[in-house]
């Protein structure tokens, strides 16, 4: 096997292309930062691209944008992700942690452990949902509206509050609030949905399209507005508004740790695809 380094995002996606799309819900999170980096080359400062080949078969991907987590996907078949730890290690490649799905983000954390001497550790296990259908949701007082440039500051605030509450320690591009918002915002590269009764009090955003799907995220609701379906609401309707915009997929990670967001996202129609799970890298 051996292990290619690209520069040119729509050559990763033109190479990587089938092995993702054999599980796109899988792979969403790949697919739409590879996505960004096509279509929204500012968005991202830096990013290292990798393809496994087996003859002229790509059998293995990933990819990095420091200074996140390497984010790899599903291999066809054994020892691509092995063969990746060791070129990224003999590149002298620094990661601070890997990012995927079960098992394949343990097989490249193991095989890192190994070349690197550092040992991985778990901050995150999360769930992967896919929609085709929205459930319909009644009894929840307001409505929802696209947020625009106005409403930047709260959009900040929100994002940023979200980041502190669910995503703690994780390694994740959505702890950069402002960067975050104005991605979505100015380039494009996505949107949010805010929740009104009276005034805003919930909110549920969208990015990272992949060929036929979109991932809902982050959702957040202030902690005095909760408990009065909100956040189902604005989700559900986040999520009808993007398969009604084209979509034929909408995908959302939820923290395992957190049996009611899981229980909320059922409820509109998410069914669950994958556990994936956020490593870090730390001195053994």
């Amino acid at each position: 096997m051996t292990v290619k380094r690209l520069a040119d995002p729509g050559d990763f996606l033109a190479g990587a292309g089938p092995l993702l799309l054999g599980d796109e819900a899988r792979h969403n999170l790949l697919f739409g930062i590879a996505g960004t980096l096509r279509d929204h080359p500012g968005v991202y400062h830096e990013h290292r691209l990798w393809l496994v080949e087996d003859g002229e078969r790509v059998v293995g991907a990933a990819l990095q944008t420091p200074p996140f987590n390497l984010v790899v996907a599903r291999p066809a078949g054994e020892g691509p992700l092995a063969a990746l730890a060791e070129a990224l290690y003999a590149a002298q490649v620094e990661l601070p942690g890997v990012t995927g799905a079960v098992p394949e983000v343990d097989a490249f954390a193991e095989a890192w452990e190994e070349h690197s001497g550092l040992r991985c550790r778990r901050r995150m296990t999360q769930r992967v949902y896919r929609l085709t259908d929205v459930r319909p949701i009644r009894g929840v007082v307001g409505r929802p509206r696209a947020a625009t440039q106005a409403d930047r500051a709260l959009l900040v605030s929100w994002v940023r509050a979200f980041a502190e509450e669910a995503l703690r320690d994780v390694d994740s591009p959505v702890q950069s609030a402002e960067q975050t918002v104005d991605a979505r915002l100015r380039e494009g590269t996505g949107g949010f949905v805010l929740w009104e009764d009276d005034k805003r009090v919930s909110l549920a955003g969208w990015g990272g399209l992949t060929p036929n799907g979109v991932r809902i995220g982050p959702v957040y609701t202030p902690p005095e507005q909760r408990c009065r379906g909100y956040g189902t609401a604005v989700t559900a309707a986040v999520s009808a508004e993007r398969l009604a915009a084209g979509r034929r997929f909408c995908f959302l990670y939820t923290d395992l740790a957190n049996p009611t967001s899981n229980k909320i996202y059922t409820d509109i129609g998410y069914e669950p695809v994958c556990d994936s799970i956020d490593y870090a890298f730390e001195p053994a």
